[in-house]
């Protein structure tokens, strides 16, 4: 009996501890403390919360140790590797590690830009039936080519475009003979054989394949590194309009673009931007990589020199803040301009993912000649406390004043962009 009343003391006990806790000041400030800081090189000293006279906080590579109640100033000048310990007495309670990296800049985007995809192979986008004296029927889909599926080779030659495509069906129809198609599905390879269909209606051999071996579009360039030449834009996947399915792309460009109209974004209805690609100009760069962070690849042509592209500070995820920022884009011609955003939230991610930023379009401007967030203005570089921390990836749908971003620190890994790059330092 008294054992039981024991434990329901301590019971009672702890439910006060863990209803009162989260309200008890100390405790809060013990949760606003991170385990872990990144961040590049920089003269001026962040500042750490501390827990009070009785804690002292006190680096690895600092022989001094620090008593404060509000913060703690600790110097990141030089690269390299360090531990704080908040300890009690002699007992630690708080452990923090920090990576201080060399500086490191990048040239913010904000250009438009026009993207031209070669996909690999030939792209199958449906099925159509095929009328023949025995009715109708889809050679393609009999022959379990799927939508989504890529044509890389038909009789052992290689696919690369559609008009390579319509001979070899003539001619294997008029032979009645199956065409041994190889086709790509996701990761796998597939052979399977495939035999047309004379179509009356069109007096020609039909296979029943809706095919398509390029893709067009417009979006907006993030960032550009001048000491490799490789950049990054979009901030997002190119998935194909039909298939909805990543594009495996085969060869690629992007060119300048001048925006000369603009269809204002509403509730349950994206905006757009609508532009005229500058197919006379040399080509800005190629396309190596279509990925969930963006496009990617190195440019042949430095962007057009403004007011933005000086090299400009990175942040890190756990380095962005809630609150005004600006992002980078264009709305007239090619000029690149400076817009006011709030950051509403900011995942400190500690992996690469998408989807690490929320942010509102708030400035008056901008909400009067787009309506918020549009098709175009993927890849606008976020920039808060003049430094570069994100693009803009995705609008939403019930909302087009707000929409999600992405972290520049995923974007550059992406592009193959070693942004941690130093030797082991101590941090002062």
């Amino acid at each position: 009996m008294k054992n039981d009343y024991v434990r329901k003391s301590i019971g009672l006990i702890l439910l006060v501890i863990l209803f009162v806790l989260p309200w008890y000041s100390p405790f809060q400030i013990y949760l606003s403390i991170p385990n872990q800081i990144k961040t590049f090189s920089q003269p001026e000293p962040v500042s750490l919360p501390t827990l009070g006279d009785d804690v002292s906080v006190s680096a690895m590579n600092d022989d001094s140790i620090h008593y404060a109640t509000d913060l703690m100033k600790y110097s990141l000048e030089e690269s390299g590797s360090d531990e704080l310990t908040y300890t009690v007495g002699q007992f630690p309670v708080k452990k923090v590690n920090v990576d201080v990296y060399d500086d490191f800049r990048i040239i913010p985007g904000g250009q438009s830009i026009g993207i031209n995809l070669q996909t690999e192979g030939v792209l199958v986008v449906g099925h159509h039936l095929v009328t023949t004296d025995n009715g109708t029927a889809s050679p393609g889909e009999e022959a379990n080519i799927q939508v989504g599926d890529s044509i890389i080779s038909i009789n052992d030659k290689s696919i690369s475009n559609m008009e390579e495509v319509a001979p070899i069906v003539k001619e294997a129809g008029e032979n009645n003979k199956p065409l041994d198609v190889k086709i790509k599905r996701g990761q796998q390879t597939i052979e399977t054989d495939l035999t047309p269909q004379y179509d009356i209606k069109e007096e020609d051999y039909r296979i029943g394949l809706y095919i398509r071996d390029s893709a067009a579009g417009i979006g907006t360039m993030t960032f550009y590194d001048p000491e490799t030449e490789k950049y990054g834009a979009l901030g997002h996947i190119i998935s194909d309009m039909d298939t909805r399915k990543p594009v495996e792309i085969n060869d690629g460009s992007i060119v300048r673009s001048e925006i000369t109209d603009i269809k204002k974004g509403e509730n349950g209805v994206p905006g757009e931007k609508k532009a005229d690609f500058k197919f006379n100009d040399v080509q800005l760069g190629n396309i190596t990589k279509n990925s969930p962070f963006g496009i990617f690849g190195t440019l042949k042509e430095s962007p057009k020199e403004g007011k933005w592209s000086k090299p400009m500070p990175i942040a890190l995820p756990n380095e962005v803040e809630e609150g005004p920022a600006q992002i980078l884009t264009v709305i007239d011609g090619e000029k690149v301009e400076a817009f006011d955003v709030e950051i509403v939230n900011s995942v400190e991610q500690s992996a690469p993912a998408t989807k690490g930023l929320i942010l509102e379009i708030t400035d008056k401007r901008l909400l009067d000649a787009t309506g918020g967030i549009v098709q175009g203005m993927s890849g606008s570089p976020i920039i808060q406390n003049d430094k570069v921390v994100g693009a803009v990836t995705h609008v939403f749908v019930n909302d087009p004043t707000s929409g999600y971003g992405v972290h520049i620190e995923w974007m550059l890994n992406e592009a193959g962009i070693d942004i941690y790059k130093q030797k082991e330092k101590k941090a002062s």
